[in-house]
C-alpha cells in the first residue's frame, strides 16, 4: 500500500469543443513539469484525447468507459491506477451531463457521483457575459448529487469580458472562477477531421505540452485547483496483492504494432497479455522489413489512411504479415488494423497496397458511416463467441 494518497478531480464541460483538453491537459503538463506525479484519466473510449493526457503526465492514461465497464471495474481500475501518485485528473467527454439516454446514462457528471469527485466546469465564453452565470448555476441545481467546485473561463476576448462574467459568477452562485484562458490566435493542438491529431503523429508534441503548462500557470490559480481536490480511496491489501496469474513455461511473443499509422491501444490490454505471460515485441509497419517470428499479431486502430503511402511502399513488410496469417499465425486486427490486412485502401480515387489478409478493398467517404456505440449479438457459431453472447462497443469510421 503506497504512502501517497492521491487527490483527484474531474475536468468537465458544457459541450464538446468547450476546452476540457486543453485545461487537463494543460493542468497535467504543468504540474508535471513542477515535479508533481499525475495520474490520467479519460472518461469514454477516446485514444486521441488519452494518448495527449499521457504524454503530458508521463504515465499510461486509462479509459473509464460507465457504458462499456461495470461500477466496479470503474472504481476499481480508478483506485488502484492512482495508487503512488500525488494527483487523478480525469477529463470527462461532450457536456457534462451528456449520456447515452435523455436521462444522462453513462454521462461524465454520472462517472464523477458514482467517484465522488469534485468537478471544475471548463466554459468557453465566446460572445457571452452574465448568461456564463446561468449556465453554472444550472448545472449546480440541474443535479444536485454533482459537486460542480471550480469554474474555468475559457476563450475569453478581453480583461472586462473576463471581469463581468467573474463578478457574476460570483454573484449569482457560490462558485469561484479559478482561471481566464484567453483566446489564441492558433490551435495549441493541430487539427484535422477526427479532431486532435494523435500526439504519436505530431512533431510538435513536446512545444505543445510546454505552451499548455505556461498557459495553464499563467491564466489558472493551480493552488486553489489542489484546494477543490478531494483524497481517492486508497487501495485495499486485497486490490494491492492479487495472486499472479499462472503463466506458460515459455514466454509467448505478440507483436505489437505501434507506429504513427496504428496507435490506438488500450494500456489495460496490453498489461492483461503481460499478466498472462506474453512478451510484448514492438513493430513498425512503416519501417520494419518484415515480421520477426512471432506466436501471435496484435494490429490495433488508427490512421491507415494519413499514412497510407508509406504503408503501400513497405512492400517487404506487407509480403510478410500475408505469408504469416497463411501460415496460420493468429491475428487479432480492429478498426484501422483490420483494413491493414485488406487488399487495398482507396482515398481521393489513389489505389495503395495493403497486406492483403482478406480480399477487400476499403474506401474512405466524406462523412462519418458509424459513430457512437453499439451492440452486437452472436446468433452463428464462430471461433470467438459462444452463440447468444451479448458485447459492447464504440465505433468512429468513414
Amino acid at each position: 500500500m503506497s504512502d501517497t494518497t492521491a487527490r483527484g478531480i474531474v475536468i468537465a464541460g458544457l459541450s464538446g469543443g468547450s476546452g476540457k483538453s486543453v485545461i487537463a491537459v494543460g493542468l497535467a503538463a504543468a504540474w508535471v513539469e513542477a515535479g508533481r506525479s499525475v495520474a490520467p484519466f479519460k472518461k469514454g473510449p477516446d485514444y486521441i484525447d488519452a494518448g495527449w493526457l499521457q504524454s503530458a503526465a508521463g504515465r499510461p492514461c486509462y479509459n473509464l468507459d460507465p457504458y462499456l465497464f461495470s461500477a466496479e471495474a470503474i472504481s476499481s481500475s480508478f483506485i488502484r491506477r492512482s495508487a503512488g501518485a500525488e494527483l487523478a485528473l480525469v477529463e470527462g467527454n461532450r457536456g457534462v451531463f451528456d449520456g447515452v439516454t435523455a436521462q444522462g446514462g453513462y454521462s461524465t457528471a454520472e462517472l464523477a457521483i458514482q467517484l465522488n469527485l469534485p468537478v471544475l466546469l471548463v466554459v468557453n465564453c465566446t460572445k457571452t457575459t452574465r448568461t456564463v452565470a446561468a449556465l453554472v448555476q444550472g448545472c449546480i441545481s440541474f443535479e444536485p448529487q454533482l459537486q460542480v467546485a471550480g469554474v474555468v473561463l475559457n476563450q475569453v476576448a478581453t480583461s472586462r469580458q473576463e471581469k463581468i462574467i467573474t463578478e457574476a459568477v460570483h454573484h449569482y452562485t457560490d462558485i469561484k472562477v479559478l482561471g481566464a484562458v484567453p483566446r489564441m490566435s492558433t490551435d495549441i493542438f493541430p487539427m484535422r477531421h477526427l479532431g486532435m491529431i494523435p500526439y504519436q503523429e505530431y512533431d510538435g508534441t513536446a512545444e505543445a505540452l510546454d505552451t499548455l503548462a505556461r498557459v495553464t500557470r499563467q491564466y489558472i490559480n493551480l493552488a486553489e485547483v489542489e484546494t477543490l481536490m478531494v483524497p481517492v480511496p486508497a487501495i485495499s491489501i486485497g486490490e494491492s496483492q492479487k495472486a499472479p496469474i499462472g503463466h506458460p513455461a515459455a514466454k509467448i511473443k505478440i507483436g505489437v504494432i505501434q507506429d504513427t499509422a496504428f496507435q490506438f491501444y488500450y494500456p489495460e490490454n496490453l498489461e492483461a497479455l503481460q499478466l498472462r505471460g506474453a512478451e510484448l515485441i514492438t513493430l513498425n509497419a512503416l519501417e520494419d522489413e518484415q515480421l520477426p517470428i512471432l506466436d501471435g499479431l496484435y494490429i490495433g486502430g488508427g490512421f491507415p489512411e494519413t499514412s497510407a503511402a508509406r504503408l503501400a511502399e513497405n512492400t517487404s513488410f506487407r509480403r510478410s504479415v500475408k505469408a504469416a496469417a497463411d501460415a496460420g499465425l493468429p491475428i487479432y486486427a480492429e478498426c484501422g488494423g483490420l483494413i491493414y490486412l485488406g487488399r487495398e485502401l482507396i482515398i481521393d480515387e489513389q489505389r495503395y497496397s495493403l497486406a492483403g489478409v482478406f480480399d477487400v478493398v476499403f474506401g474512405m467517404s466524406k462523412k462519418p458511416q458509424a459513430h457512437g456505440y453499439s451492440i452486437f449479438s452472436v446468433k452463428e457459431k464462430n471461433p470467438f463467441f459462444p452463440e447468444g453472447f451479448t458485447a459492447k462497443g464504440h465505433e468512429f469510421r468513414y
